[in-house]
């Protein structure tokens, strides 16, 4: 005999209105698109080239470490907010959150800071490996041989999906929650 199921995940909880499975799926993905890219960024904290040829000599420092680590807990982070579309607390705050726990978020309120995101990610990671960033003089990094050139693409690809999939997710966010 085979169960129904109220909800597809259970990450999803009991949203107001049903979350499109392809949502949820999308949500549960966009963590693990950026995953590939902070652990590649690892080795670095500890003064690891991985290959990467310089032009000038760079001094490794003790705050480099925790930049690394941070920045890695803080895309994953990030990432993670994803759910927030998909989710039960992306419609009411959570209520062990003081002064507003319980109550409505207002649509726009997660309308555009995701959308905004979302369109800053495209810009960002739009054309690996530096999407917008030759404009402020960024220019692409050398490297020793082309394994580790492929393992840095491999790694930051995904990166790529992250806009367009959190642009997807805040459409279907918007169209379940535009009756509010």
């Amino acid at each position: 005999m085979r169960m129904k199921m109220l909800h597809p995940s259970p990450t999803v909880g009991n949203t107001a209105r049903p979350v499109p499975p392809w949502a949820v799926r999308a949500a549960r993905f966009i963590p693990l698109a950026v995953l590939p890219s902070c652990i590649w960024r690892l080795p670095f904290a500890f003064d690891f080239d991985m290959g990467q040829v310089y032009e000038v000599h760079k001094t490794w420092h003790w705050w480099v470490i925790l930049y690394v680590f941070g920045l890695s807990v803080l895309s994953e982070g990030l990432a993670y907010t994803s759910f927030g579309m998909v989710a039960r607390w992306g419609e009411v705050v959570p209520s062990w959150i003081p002064f507003i726990g319980g109550r409505r978020v207002p649509p726009l309120a997660a309308i555009i800071p995701a959308t905004l995101g979302a369109l800053g990610l495209i810009a960002l990671w739009g054309q690996l490996p530096l999407g917008f960033l030759h404009v402020f003089g960024f220019t692409t990094v050398e490297y020793s041989n082309g394994w580790w050139e492929a393992l840095a693409v491999t790694a930051t690809l995904p990166l790529t999906l992250w806009g367009p999939l959190l642009l997807a997710l805040t459409y279907a966010y918007y169209k379940r929650r535009r009756n509010e």
